[in-house]
């Protein structure tokens, strides 16, 4: 990257540098662990697969290479779900990964797609104004007017994209879509051909050609799937962390990464602070505490691990700016309270409760119960 070494400034048209990217692709991000199982993959691959799918998994699990390579894991869970999720995307057909919010579904599907085929930016984000041109093609209307109907002024969507490359598309958010549009989904993903009939053409999928897309099972009822469109997938359901040690380690290397992207310093002893949320988190979402002995109310929100994530972050930002750089209490306690209480007329309450007859009775808590006090007041 060059700027204008006169005034600082960069240049128009000028690219950023991976390592000034706020939030780099999976590809960019993790490019030289990816390189490195490429060189080493002996293994079978699918038609333009640049990995084998014991690659890939071993990318998403993490795991130590003959060369003494340490691949960092990206998702922590289940290796029977991912190993279900890679050998569907090697078939013909499409995967569905399905889940509550926070069960890490985008960021599952964008280190598959990066690990395949080697980019994950072939995406269609489902809203429920997703146009059925984000899924099929488009036009340029100043061509169309002047040209009329041709190839060259036709806009093709991610999905055509992929199609035509043997590439993997992700559709973030299905159940968000409009049902018409999704069924638009069917043609492409049972015939892998999409008609272009103002053309009299069509576009066939090459080798390689996938799709996955992402649902949020609390959106049941929004836009649900049809039963032929349903039945074009493979279904794979991704849990909440099954313990608490585990959904510690997943917030920890999360916020340490997200951390470093923004230059905050690391936080000394904050891994306690981080036990702290992700208990309180994991015991208003089962509605009981950790020990078993006492239920407790749960509140409207889903307290997911990115929510964790998050707190977590923006306390360490608040103790890196405004504190001493240790995370403490007092760092995460406005996040917690910003998370529970969605709905300050039930949640408020459930909290309030939680907190007096919780928090305050557990030994070692007695300054998160005073930082929770002061921010609920």
């Amino acid at each position: 990257m060059s700027v204008n070494e006169s005034s600082g400034e960069r240049l128009p048209g000028e690219r950023l540098s991976g390592a000034e990217k706020l939030r780099p692709h999976a590809e960019q991000a993790f490019a030289g662990e990816l390189a490195a199982l490429a060189a080493q993959d002996d293994r079978p691959r699918p038609a333009r697969w640049k990995l084998s799918p014991w690659a890939v998994a071993t990318y998403l699990l993490g795991g130590t290479l003959p060369d003494g390579t340490v691949i960092t894991p990206k998702y922590v869970g289940s290796r029977r779900l991912v190993e279900v999720a890679v050998s569907t995307l090697a078939t013909d057909r499409a995967l569905l990964l399905l889940g509550v919010p926070g069960t890490a579904k985008t960021w599952v599907s964008e280190h598959l797609a990066a690990a395949v085929s080697g980019d994950s930016t072939l995406l269609v984000q489902g809203t429920a104004g997703t146009p059925e041109e984000a899924i099929r093609y488009g036009w340029n209307y100043a061509r169309l007017l002047a040209e009329g109907p041709t190839r060259d002024a036709l806009v093709p969507s991610p999905v055509m994209r992929a199609m035509r490359d043997g590439g993997t598309v992700r559709v973030e958010e299905l159940t968000r879509i409009p049902a018409d549009v999704q069924d638009s989904l069917i043609t492409i993903l049972s015939e892998k051909t999409l008609p272009i009939p103002e053309l009299g053409q069509e576009v066939q999928a090459v080798r390689g050609f996938n799709l996955i897309a992402t649902a949020n099972d609390r959106d049941r009822g929004v836009n649900d799937l049809s039963s032929a469109l349903r039945r074009r997938f493979n279904t794979v359901v991704l849990p909440l962390p099954g313990t608490a040690e585990a959904e510690v380690e997943i917030v920890t290397r999360r916020v340490d990464q997200i951390g470093r992207s923004l230059d905050l310093p690391p936080a000394p002893g904050g891994i306690e602070e981080i036990r702290r949320v992700v208990t309180v988190f994991r015991e208003l979402r089962d509605g009981l505490t950790g020990d078993g002995r006492t239920k407790v109310k749960s509140p409207s929100g889903t307290l997911s691990t990115a929510e964790a994530i998050s707190v977590v972050t923006g306390g360490l930002a608040l103790s890196a700016h405004f504190g001493d750089g240790v995370l403490r209490a007092g760092d995460v306690a406005a996040g917690v309270l910003g998370a529970v209480v969605r709905d300050p007329a039930t949640d408020r309450v459930v909290w309030q409760e939680y907190l007096e007859t919780v928090v305050r009775e557990r030994e070692g808590w007695q300054d998160f119960y005073r930082a929770c006090r002061e921010v609920s007041a």
